[in-house]
């Protein structure tokens, strides 16, 4: 790839897109530096989920309320192919069957089966997404839309943070992450609280997860980046369903 060749600013943006969500993208060549700074982008990526989320349950609602919410839990779920519930999954079994042990909770988490703990981990979450869903109504659309663009802000803050564990995801959009997109997009983390005051939950909940990822297993991976999207997005949801 030339230096004169446009791709590298689109590039990134289009490998967002393809890893966060299953919708059709162009195909393009990357090099190790475009997939890194693909994360600079998962924001981007989390819009797109949410507007079909939001899209997706005001349409249901108008023939029941908890199909509106069955609908756009379908929909989260097919458009990331279950991505991040597979690492929630597999962390959950990581740190059921690790005991302290590092070296077991890295190994366990690699198994490609998931175990009763993932299982379990895998059915509250979707409840839980379920419940506050249909508790939310259809009158917060514009906030439901930025809910997974606020979670997808969270591995920029995670790659930079924390030390990668294994190679992977988490080690290889750990150099791709400047202070410049950390700042801008806190300061977007910021300015959603005008949407809805509950989004404003949405930095303290990232801080709170790179804080519980350095004290249980001391670094990140792709499946923690996974889990801590999926347990942002449900406790932003209950942010927003709690009264100001």
């Amino acid at each position: 790839m030339s230096v004169s060749d446009p791709a590298p600013t689109v590039t990134p943006l289009w490998l967002a897109i393809g890893f966060c969500t299953r919708l059709p993208v162009p195909r393009v060549a990357a090099d190790a530096a475009a997939r890194a700074a693909a994360v600079r982008w998962f924001p981007v990526a989390g819009s797109l989920i949410g507007l079909a989320v939001a899209g997706g349950a005001v349409l249901g609602a108008r023939v029941d309320p908890w199909l509106g919410a069955l609908v756009a839990l379908a929909l989260w779920i097919s458009l990331t192919g279950a991505l991040h519930l597979d690492g929630l999954a597999d962390l959950a079994d990581g740190l059921g069957a690790a005991h302290g042990d590092r070296t077991r909770l890295l190994a366990v988490m690699a198994d490609p089966h998931i175990g009763s703990f993932g299982t379990v981990a895998i059915v509250l979450q979707l409840l839980a997404k379920l419940v506050l869903l249909h508790a939310l109504g259809t009158a917060a659309w514009p906030a439901l839309i930025l809910v997974p663009v606020a979670a997808r802000c969270g591995p920029l803050a995670w790659a930079r943070w924390l030390p990668p564990l294994k190679p992977g995801l988490g080690a290889g959009i750990a150099t791709g992450v400047r202070s410049r997109d950390l700042i801008g997009w806190g300061l977007v983390l910021l300015g959603l609280g005008w949407v809805r005051l509950g989004l404003l939950a949405a930095p303290v909940l990232i801080l709170l997860w790179g804080l519980y990822l350095r004290r249980r297993i001391g670094g990140v991976t792709g499946d923690a980046h996974g889990a801590g999207i999926e347990t942002v997005e449900t406790l932003l949801l209950l942010a927003l369903v709690i009264p100001a």
